[in-house]
C-alpha cells in the first residue's frame, strides 16, 4: 500500500513509538488519527502537528484501548473527520507485570478489540474499502523473557493472532490485511522503574540477564519499518526490527 494519501488510525500514538509513527506516516503524506488516553500529552502533540502539517491531516481522539465504546467512538470520530480508515495501528501497550491484568487488557484485548474494530469499519462486507492492520508486538514476542512472563505472553499471543487473522480466508471475507510488526529494545517509555515493574523484585537478575546485550535503538527508525512493511508486508507475515537493521520477516516452521 502507498502511505501517502492513506487514513491511518494510531493508538498509544502521544509517546514513545507510536507518536513517530505518526510522524513518520505524516511525513509520507498520510493523514493520522493520533489516540491515546492521555489526552493532555494527546492534544499537545496533535496542535503540534496540526502547525507542520495543517489542520486538515491531524486530529487526536482520546482512546482507551480497555473501553469499547472509547475505542469505538474513536473510529467514528476518525472518519467523521477523514471519511474513512485505511490504516490501524494497534501499538498501545505496557509492560507492568505486577498489574498483569491490567497488561493483558491492553496488550492483547486492546489489540483484539482495534482488530475486530478495523474488520467492522474497514471490512469490504460491512462496506468498506478494505485496509491494512499492524500490530505491535516484541522481540520478546519470539523468544520471551523469563523476567516479565506475562508481558512476553501477550506479546506472543499478538503474534498468533495476526498470523491467523491475517490469513487469506479472512482476507477474502473483509478485504483488510494484517500484519504485526515486533520491535527488540527502543528508546521509548515503556521501561520506567524496572523494578516496580516485574512480577517480583526477585526478577531483577533475570531482567539483568535477558536484556544483558540489548542495545536501544530509535524509535523512528521503528518508524521507518512499519512505512516498508505497509509497503511490502503481506498479509499474515511478522517483522522483526533490531539494533538499528533493516525490517526482515520471520518465517514460522509449519507440523
Amino acid at each position: 500500500m502507498e502511505v501517502k494519501g492513506r487514513v491511518a488510525l494510531v493508538t498509544g500514538a502521544a509517546s514513545g513509538i507510536g507518536k513517530t509513527y505518526a510522524i513518520e506516516l505524516l511525513n509520507q503524506g498520510a493523514k493520522v488519527s493520533i489516540c491515546d488516553i492521555n489526552s493532555t500529552e494527546g492534544e499537545k502533540l496533535a496542535d503540534e502537528l496540526t502547525v507542520k502539517y495543517g489542520k486538515d491531516r491531524v486530529i487526536f481522539s482520546q482512546c482507551d484501548v480497555t473501553d469499547y465504546p472509547q475505542f469505538e467512538a474513536s473510529f467514528q470520530t476518525t472518519i467523521a473527520a477523514f471519511g474513512h480508515i485505511d490504516i490501524v495501528i494497534n501499538n498501545a501497550g505496557i509492560m507492568n507485570d505486577r498489574f498483569w491484568e491490567l497488561e493483558v487488557d491492553i496488550n492483547l484485548n486492546g489489540v483484539i478489540r482495534g482488530t475486530l474494530l478495523a474488520q467492522r469499519f474497514m471490512g469490504t462486507d460491512k462496506g468498506g474499502q478494505g485496509g491494512i492492520v499492524v500490530n505491535t508486538g516484541s522481540n520478546i514476542s519470539i523468544n520471551p523473557y523469563v523476567s516479565v512472563p506475562i508481558y512476553s505472553a501477550t506479546k506472543a499471543a499478538i503474534v498468533s493472532l495476526t498470523r491467523a487473522f491475517g490469513d487469506q480466508y479472512h482476507v477474502e471475507l473483509t478485504g483488510v490485511k494484517v500484519m504485526a510488526l515486533c520491535p527488540s529494545a527502543t528508546d521509548s517509555n515503556l521501561v520506567a522503574d524496572v523494578g516496580k515493574q516485574l512480577l517480583s523484585p526477585r526478577y531483577q537478575d533475570a531482567w539483568s540477564r535477558d536484556t544483558a546485550s540489548s542495545v536501544p535503538q530509535k524509535a523512528e527508525h521503528v518508524a521507518k519499518a512499519l512505512i516498508h512493511i505497509l509497503s511490502m508486508g503481506k498479509s499474515g507475515s511478522i517483522w522483526m526490527v533490531e539494533n538499528g537493521e533493516p525490517p526482515r520477516e520471520v518465517n514460522f516452521p509449519k507440523y
